[in-house]
């Protein structure tokens, strides 16, 4: 937190190239003193480049990272004009935006859900929502604090008694409401779905929770192509507006896979943007 705070003054006060340079530095130390990331890394970059990976793409994948945070500095602080977001996404989310329908978002730990909420706060309308499990909130809170402690935090802890509800209104009143769906937690129910030639496990939760609401769900991703460069992709994974109970599963199933082969899609597209750094195959 402390660096973050640091970096968030250099970053106001002096502009954001000098900022930059301290990108270089934290990439660095994670290369020499993260073994566990280090060796996550390598492992990813090997599978999405069909060979062995060299240190300098190591780095680069940590410097992407580190880019990817710090430009949430800027986004956090409603500095849109120092970025060039391009966004493509299909008509049928245009129309729910503009009927104040609501958008159910699923995403990964892939490029910057971040540039997401700044989307929502740079086009008045859609309240940009997370759902997102209370520990990973609490840490998002204390980084968005640091950052710009004037920043709406609208974060939906799921698993309580009234999480589909809170969601349910959310969509209800418009809002764009996002998750992450390439991580489980507890004993949330799983599916092994191949990624990048090896099977992984993928937890069904969000898309149950678009079964439960009756809603359409869309995949979404925001890759970093450059300095202060986003390109945000949306696709429709699944309608479960009319689902029949008989037919749920084999629905969400289709669903996952889709989700999946849309992952490995970008993965390749933008190999440097995928940020779990540790055995995500385990």
């Amino acid at each position: 937190m402390a660096m973050l705070r640091v970096i968030t003054w250099i970053s106001m006060k002096l502009g954001r190239r000098q900022a930059r340079v301290i990108l270089h530095l934290i990439a660095g130390y994670f290369l020499l003193f993260a073994p566990t990331a280090r060796r996550s890394s390598r492992a990813y970059l090997t599978r999405v480049f069909g060979q062995p990976a060299h240190i300098w793409q190591i780095y680069r994948h940590f410097l992407t990272f580190s880019a990817t945070i710090h430009d949430r500095i800027d986004l956090l602080n409603n500095r849109f004009d120092l970025f060039d977001i391009h966004v493509h996404q299909p008509e049928a989310i245009a129309t729910a935006v503009a009927a104040g329908q609501g958008v159910l978002l699923l995403g990964a730990h892939l490029g910057s859900f971040e540039v997401l909420r700044g989307v929502g706060q740079q086009h008045p309308g859609p309240r940009v929502v997370m759902v997102m499990y209370e520990q990973n909130a609490q840490r998002l809170n204390a980084m968005l604090s640091a950052i710009n402690p004037m920043a709406e935090q609208n974060i939906i802890p799921p698993g309580r008694m009234d999480s589909m509800i809170r969601v349910q209104e959310e969509l209800e009143n418009g809002a764009l409401v996002g998750l992450l769906g390439d991580r489980s937690f507890g004993k949330e129910k799983v599916q092994s779905i191949t990624f990048l030639g090896k099977p992984a496990l993928w937890p069904s939760g969000p898309f149950r929770m678009a079964v439960i609401l009756r809603r359409p769900i869309f995949f979404m991703v925001g890759l970093h192509t450059g300095p202060g460069k986003y390109e945000i992709f949306l696709e429709q994974l699944a309608d479960f507006t009319e689902v029949e109970r008989d037919e749920r599963e084999a629905v969400v199933h289709r669903a996952m896979e889709k989700y999946v082969s849309l992952l490995d899609k970008y993965c390749h597209m933008a190999p440097y943007n995928w940020f779990n750094f540790f055995d995500f195959w385990q």
